[in-house]
């Protein structure tokens, strides 16, 4: 059994096991869980560490309108990624990143944990596998799309005006869009690709600028014709959760559909 767990109380009498698969998975991938429902306790075991951590970060986050205390009693240390792979999973994500995916998800998080995200990536930094996908990631739609050592963001960020043209023209000629296959290819290619890439390889943060992104991965996804997204419809290797029970959230995005279908 993996020891890289959290224990959760005050869960409500409404929530379910898939409740809570549900609201956890975005943290990074589950390995089983323990849950008694007549006690309102349940034990979140992951396959990593740094997934327990960003569990923790949630202390006090709302499901099924109760507000969850998540403990634990060991201190879960974010593990070293020593090779570049070309892929990355969902608990290698920055933290503010994962706390817009729960606001375009529908789930309401506090000010307060929100805050908490951005701290834990200021003082962690971003995890140099999904950095190194995002980089690769721009230069690649880049050099497709606009020439050898170009970057979609770059290109995109030169002026407002432009930049709309811009990433139109290439968008209708290239289909970026269409062929990209996830959400981090298909934001890139918008006109405030530089803006995307800037909130996902720094760690200079607001709680604005999560709210922020919360709005732009619910367009997105609403414009590619799916609906509200879920931890694996923001990523390829991220787990799919099972639809869950979501608060109103904070960033007054459309959550009534609740379609884990990924982006394609």
């Amino acid at each position: 059994m993996s020891t890289h767990a959290v224990q959760v109380s005050n869960i409500s009498p409404a929530t379910t096991k898939e409740h809570l698969e549900d609201f956890f998975s975005f943290c990074g991938r589950i390995a089983s869980i323990e849950y008694t429902e007549s006690s309102n306790i349940a034990t979140i075991h992951f396959e990593k560490p740094s997934a327990a951590k960003t569990a923790l970060m949630l202390n006090g986050g709302t499901l099924d309108n109760s507000h969850l205390t998540v403990t634990s009693e060991v201190e879960h240390v974010d593990e070293k990624v020593t090779t570049h792979d070309g892929k990355y999973e969902q608990s290698d994500k920055p933290r503010a990143g994962i706390a817009a995916e729960y606001l375009a998800r529908g789930y309401t998080l506090s000010d307060q944990i929100l805050q908490r995200a951005i701290e834990i990536d200021r003082q962690q930094g971003i995890s140099s596998r999904f950095l190194s996908y995002i980089q690769s990631l721009d230069a690649k739609l880049g050099a497709r799309a606009l020439g050898p050592e170009q970057t979609i963001s770059g290109k995109v960020q030169e002026t407002l005006a432009h930049a709309t043209q811009q990433a139109r023209a290439v968008d209708e000629q290239k289909g970026i869009t269409k062929q990209a296959g996830d959400y981090y290819a298909r934001a890139l290619a918008m006109p405030l690709g530089q803006k995307v890439k800037e909130f996902y390889t720094t760690t200079s943060k607001q709680i604005y600028d999560i709210h922020e992104e919360a709005r732009r991965i619910a367009d997105t996804h609403k414009a590619a014709g799916v609906g509200a997204p879920t931890a694996a419809s923001t990523g390829p290797t991220a787990p799919a959760p099972s639809s869950g029970s979501a608060g109103t959230s904070g960033a007054e995005v459309d959550t009534k559909t609740k379609d884990p279908s990924t982006v394609a």
